[in-house]
């Protein structure tokens, strides 16, 4: 098989990573691709959101199947159109890509489901909007409607927290026209978890669950960020709690929108809250995370491109999954001054000594080659550093201890991923 991978961070490279080891696979193109994906595909210079020239480039080079990646191209039609052109995707209908496109309709679509979610009102304008915040009380949930690259969610504790937020959507126009919708909603209490699902119309298949960290700074301190760490599996999450999120959470979304003559193709990633109720959803994305592709991917036994054509080939059902059980642990590594102001182009060393080390694996995210072949920073998140260990301990320790080995001018990633895990 001919594979094209669309983007170009650290989920894609964890994608072409596992998709390389399928004996299905005999090709793999990246776009744009990165450093680290450049030592496993052919990387091509189109952008993830040229959906027009990703078409091209497929039929061109006659791709048996297109992995998208980011969420942007979804929500602008990416799979409708490779549908039309008779060209294999994997992923989700702009229709369908509106559980992350629009946090206004996946709330309406669970709210209608009876999918447990917290209660939230909608606004378009500022006055209403800030009316709501005046006859209520903290802390509230503001939230972007549209896609804000994981930075349009503020966690606001008292009332001129939330007037900021606010501001910031409607008055500053920080989101662009991802704000042009702003959500209130109500504070769930509780420890965040994630699972990520195959989804081929009613059918589900779920993974082994993952727990990241927002925050940028130690102690879930600072702004949020696309995500600073994360691990897997989730000691808080008991089985009967992730039962129960399956069977009454990802299930009746998934009919939910079949419901709605929406067949969902592709991963339908649900954020949840282990609330004292119970299992309630935070959000849906409709593509892999980010950071916990990566630490997800390296406990998968099983074929992903065998998984993933199961999905296209409407025979999902007949799928199964299996796991290694050895935990992963993933160190995000990011250019200081991430997710504010940073700067680019500084050379990373210390990439293979670290890559070395056993069970480690490094998964570059905004990284390029300078014009001499070597690797520099080109973001804020630089490369995530995945370790399995035999333990959680284990598994942390090795992560660390890889990260130490890399280097960079401003370098900094967080010192308590996963530390919670050696305290449950």
């Amino acid at each position: 098989m001919r594979i094209l991978v669309v983007g170009g961070g650290g989920r894609e490279h964890a994608l072409t990573w596992k998709i390389a080891q399928s004996p299905l696979v005999d090709a793999i193109w990246c776009a744009p691709g990165n450093a680290g994906m450049a030592a496993l595909a052919e990387c091509v210079d189109i952008g993830a959101e040229d959906i027009e020239s990703l078409a091209r480039f497929a039929a061109e080079k006659k791709i048996d199947l297109t992995v998208v990646g980011p969420e942007a191209p979804l929500v602008a039609g990416i799979a409708d159109l490779f549908q039309e052109k008779g060209l294999p995707v994997f992923g989700p209908v702009r229709k369908a890509a509106q559980m992350e496109g629009s946090k206004d309709f996946a709330k309406r679509l669970m709210l209608e489901a009876g999918v447990p979610t917290g209660k939230a009102e909608a606004f378009t304008d500022y006055d209403a909007a800030e009316a709501c915040i005046r006859n209520n009380s903290a802390p509230y949930v503001v939230k972007a409607d549209g896609l804000a690259a994981g930075k349009g969610v503020v966690i606001a504790q008292d009332d001129r927290a939330a007037y900021e937020a606010l501001k910031t959507c409607f008055v500053k126009r920080s989101f662009g026209a991802a704000g042009d919708k702003v959500l209130i909603e109500e504070f769930l209490e509780g420890q965040e978890v994630s699972i990520i699902c195959f989804v081929d119309g009613e059918d589900i298949l779920p993974m082994e669950p993952a727990q990241d960290y927002k925050r940028v700074g130690d102690g879930d301190t600072g702004p949020n960020t696309g995500g600073m760490g994360s691990y897997s599996p989730v000691p808080v999450l008991s089985r009967e709690d992730y039962q129960r999120a399956v069977e009454e959470i990802l299930r009746p979304t998934a009919r939910a929108l079949a419901g709605r003559g929406i067949h969902y193709k592709g991963i339908l990633y649900a954020g949840i809250i282990l609330t004292a109720g119970g299992p309630k959803v935070l959000e849906y994305n409709v593509r892999f995370g980010d950071p916990e592709t990566q630490a997800v991917l390296p406990r998968l036994r099983s074929d992903i491109v065998e998984a993933m054509l199961a999905v296209v080939e409407g025979r999902l059902a007949q799928a199964n999954l299996e796991w290694h059980d050895d935990p992963c642990v993933t160190v995000v590594v990011a250019s200081g001054g991430y997710p504010g102001d940073y700067a680019r182009g500084y050379p990373v060393t210390g990439l293979e000594e670290a890559g070395s080390m056993d069970g480690v694996t490094v998964f570059h995210a905004g990284t390029s080659l300078d014009e001499k072949g070597e690797v520099v920073t080109s973001g804020g998140r630089v490369l995530g550093v995945s370790a399995l260990g035999k333990d959680f301990a284990a598994a942390r320790e090795r992560a660390y201890e890889a990260a130490a080995r890399i280097a960079f001018t401003d370098i900094y990633y967080r010192k308590d991923i996963a530390l919670r895990t050696l305290e449950v």
